[in-house]
């Protein structure tokens, strides 16, 4: 695996104890982790915004990063994909890393399938997006102008052309928070037959607690600029809001975000399973998760 590492001023000072387990910058680099970011900081003038974070994120895992407005979350996802440079601070990921944001981010000008394939330069590029459209149950829209996309169909495409690249991580940025409830639940299905199919390593930003718990493997919580709590769930799928295991993480996390816990009404379906009937054919229908 290609790995890019970020070497700036500040990495060599002492680690401070921002949660992340005494990770120390002189530590050596631990096996099959391809995400370690090191006394990260990013600065916008005289405003700290990520303040000397400790990362790592395992091969295959699947990390919810959450926080209150301002926290520094989407700063930290865009540091990840190379959007940002950060001010200080050491930060190592895969070179092959893909994102999704909330928008789709669409060019209206092309059709489905060559915003696929945006950008590369690859043999059979139309054969390449038939294929990654297939997996998100797209492969029949592969002609379709974004237009005549609904809002879940065009964020499978932006999921298609994450996938097309190949990524060793993938970062998700609230790709789902402007989806109707039962698009969402649908997409939520979705991403988690992606990642036990291709095993990257995946980082969601999101401001929902409930899915968070759903689809993640562990879930960070950050607090101006510095990690406040690691939470590892330790639930096999498919999860259920109403399990009293799933409510005592939901109140793990409220409270380290601030906030008073909110009971699950009592006839909440599972946030990871849809009606068999209103599921589309294709991955989509795939529930549950694969043992840890």
């Amino acid at each position: 695996m290609q790995t890019i590492r970020l070497d700036l001023p500040g990495a060599g000072l002492a680690a401070r104890n921002d949660g992340a387990a005494g990770l120390r910058p002189e530590a050596p680099v631990p096996p099959r982790t391809p995400v370690q970011a090191r006394l990260l900081t990013k600065q916008f003038g005289p405003n700290v915004i990520l303040d000397q974070l400790n990362l790592d994120i395992r091969a295959g895992e699947f990390v919810a990063l959450l926080g209150r407005s301002g926290s520094g979350k989407t700063t930290l996802l865009r540091a990840l994909a190379g959007l940002d440079r950060i001010t200080s601070g050491t930060l190592a990921v895969p070179q092959a890393r893909a994102a999704v944001f909330q928008e789709p981010r669409l060019m209206p000008w092309k059709r489905a399938w060559r915003n696929v394939t945006l950008g590369l330069k690859i043999d059979q590029p139309r054969e390449r997006a038939r294929r990654a459209l297939a997996e998100v149950g797209l492969d029949h829209r592969e002609n379709a102008w974004p237009a005549t996309l609904s809002g879940g169909e065009a964020q499978r495409v932006a999921l298609a052309r994450a996938l097309v690249r190949e990524p060793q991580l993938l970062l998700l940025d609230e790709p789902f928070a402007a989806l109707d409830a039962l698009t969402r639940i649908r997409m939520h299905q979705l991403i988690l037959a992606l990642w036990r199919q291709h095993r990257p390593s995946v980082l969601l930003v999101t401001h929902d607690v409930d899915e968070a718990v759903t689809l993640a493997d562990r879930v960070v919580v950050l607090d101006e600029g510095r990690i406040a709590l690691h939470l590892e769930v330790d639930l096999d799928g498919p999860r259920d809001p109403a399990d009293p295991r799933f409510a005592a993480l939901r109140t793990a996390l409220l409270t380290a975000l601030g906030l008073p816990p909110v009971a699950a009404p009592a006839d909440a379906a599972p946030a990871d399973a849809a009606p068999a009937a209103a599921a589309p054919a294709g991955p989509e229908t795939t529930t549950g998760r694969t043992p840890r």
